[in-house]
Formats: structure tokens, C-alpha cells, sequence
């Protein structure tokens, strides 16, 4: 509960909303790959019933106002037929955190998940019980296991963003899901060999203990960093520091971890201009760190900071 009276102080409102859900999802089925008989409505009725699963389902015990949802995107492109009825398609995931005192909506994560096979026959059952992931026919439960897995790791990642090691309990559901996935030969995503970036290796980065300076940075960098710019620049800058160099040592010791892609994809124009405006030696440090951790964007903190 020490998130929602965060939230409650955050949006500046007391008013509890015992059972509301947390999730406010824009769910999107893109069919124009599949050349076939296959009647469209089918996609449609598909996606109604997947923004109906994912913005109607309660995900944790917390009360939610409607202000403090999680704001998402899922759009799944279906590319192939495998089989009738089954299908392969890539989703990609994207959700924003709320900045304290601003409009503005700052990436928790943005993930285009390549290994999402599934059997779906309209108007057939949306459904997902955590005690029986696969459900009763695994090509059929797939869709809504990963569907799932990736709710729990937002909530994961907006609750570590609000509280010391709030969402713990999250990733720890989604490891769950891992662990009891869907299993037939045309599902991938779920096992250590499947890739290196996959749901496995996701879920795994998140709770593993050697990784909790990862959890450290969520918060150091949102609550202490971001939510506070808007006060004082100075030690919301220092916050955000803090978050990059704890980011550091992890990556040191463990260098190419998947949640270190997860926490830096879609930041670059944040983090740069969070700095544009710091003295030259807090630029000259924040870029000698960047350039370790995000290589892929050197050149735009290069152009900012330097």
C-alpha cells in the first residue's frame, strides 16, 4: 500500500477507489500480413478481447483513481499462419510513469517481443489463472501468459519507481509465469536458450538478488530525480547521478544485462535534457557516464552535453 499513498500525495487526492483496476491500456491487433481467408473481424473481435482482458482484470490489491492508472500500449502484428487458427506475431510493449508537476510521461519500458505464438478462434475465452498458466491447451493459454507477464513486469517496474523495492512482488509473479509457461514446440520466449533478450532473461535480470542495484536506480532515478526537477534542479540532478552511477557498478560487473536495455531505451532525449541546462562539470560527468551505459545514443549526448 505505500505506493498508492504516494500516488494519493502525488495526484494530491485522498478520495480510495477500492477496487478500481490498474491498467489503462491501448490494446491493437494489426492483421495485414495474414493473406488468407481468414475473416478480419476475427482480429477484431480478438482485440476487443484483449483490451477487455487487460483494462478489466484487478492485477494487484491496491486501490487505484482513475488519474493514477498505468498508462500503456500493446500492439500485436500478426506476420504468419503456422497452423489453422495459430498464429505468429511480434508485441510490442510501451508504458509511461507520470513526472511529478508536469505533462509529461517518462518510458518505463518499450520492448517489441518477437516470440509470441498462440492458437486464438473467435469469440473463444480470454481467460489466465496464475495457478494454471498453459492453461488447457497451451497454444491457446500462451497468448494470455504473455500477455500477463508483461503486465506484472510493469507493475513491477512502476512500483520500484515509487518505492524502494516496491515492485518486487511483481517481477517475482512474473518469474512465475516463466517458470509454469505454456510449453509446445511452436511457443519460444520462455527458456534461458530461446535468446538473449526474451521473457526469460527479463524476469530473470529483475529478481535476481545479485542485480538489486537495478531496483535502487528505478527509484533514485524517478522519485528522487525526476519527480523532484520541477523543486530543485540541482539535486534532482544529483539524484539521477546517483541512479547512473549505482547503473554503473551493476554493468561493471555484469555488463549486457537485459534490464539494462529495459531501463535505457526511450530515455535519451530525457536524460540529455535533464542535463542540457547543468554546469559544465556535471555535464562532463553525467556524459563520461552515459557513454558506458547507453553506447548506442553517444552521439546524442555528445551533441547536448559536450
Amino acid at each position: 500500500m505505500v505506493k498508492r499513498f504516494v500516488l494519493s500525495v502525488f495526484f494530491v487526492s485522498l478520495v480510495f477507489v477500492a477496487f478500481s483496476q490498474e491498467i489503462n491500456a491501448k490494446v491493437t491487433v494489426l492483421s495485414t500480413q495474414i493473406k488468407s481467408s481468414v475473416d478480419k473481424k476475427t482480429f477484431q473481435t480478438l482485440q476487443t478481447a484483449l483490451s477487455n482482458f487487460v483494462n478489466n482484470r484487478k492485477w494487484t490489491q491496491d486501490g487505484y483513481q482513475q488519474q493514477e492508472k498505468i498508462v500503456c500500449n500493446f500492439l500485436l502484428n500478426l506476420t504468419t499462419i503456422v497452423a489453422p487458427d495459430v498464429y505468429k506475431a511480434s508485441l510490442t510493449v510501451q508504458a509511461g510513469r507520470p513526472v511529478y508537476n508536469s505533462s509529461y510521461m517518462s518510458p518505463l519500458i518499450n520492448f517489441q517481443d518477437n516470440d509470441v505464438t498462440f492458437k486464438y478462434v473467435e469469440f473463444q475465452p480470454i481467460e489466465f489463472n496464475e495457478n494454471r498458466v498453459q492453461g488447457s491447451e497451451p497454444l491457446v493459454g500462451n497468448l494470455t501468459a504473455v500477455f500477463a507477464y508483461y503486465i506484472n513486469i510493469i507493475l513491477g517496474l512502476d512500483y520500484d519507481s515509487f518505492a524502494p523495492r516496491g515492485g518486487d512482488q511483481y517481477f517475482v509473479k512474473a518469474q512465475s509465469i516463466v517458470s509454469n509457461a505454456p510449453d509446445e514446440r511452436n511457443i519460444t520466449g520462455w527458456k534461458a536458450f530461446d535468446g538473449v533478450r526474451n521473457r526469460y532473461w527479463m524476469a530473470e535480470n529483475f529478481t535476481n538478488s545479485k542485480y538489486t542495484l537495478i531496483h535502487d536506480a528505478y527509484y533514485l532515478y524517478y522519485r528522487l530525480g525526476m519527480d523532484k526537477m520541477y523543486e530543485d534542479e540541482t539535486e534532482a540532478r544529483q539524484q539521477i547521478v546517483n541512479a547512473l552511477n549505482s547503473l554503473n557498478t551493476l554493468n561493471t560487473d555484469n555488463p549486457n544485462l537485459m534490464a539494462m536495455y529495459i531501463f535505457f531505451v526511450g530515455k535519451s532525449d530525457e536524460l540529455a535534457n535533464s542535463f542540457k541546462k547543468a554546469p559544465p562539470q556535471d555535464k562532463a560527468r553525467v556524459l563520461d557516464l552515459l557513454q558506458k551505459l547507453d553506447v548506442s545514443n553517444i552521439a546524442k549526448y555528445k551533441q547536448v552535453l559536450k
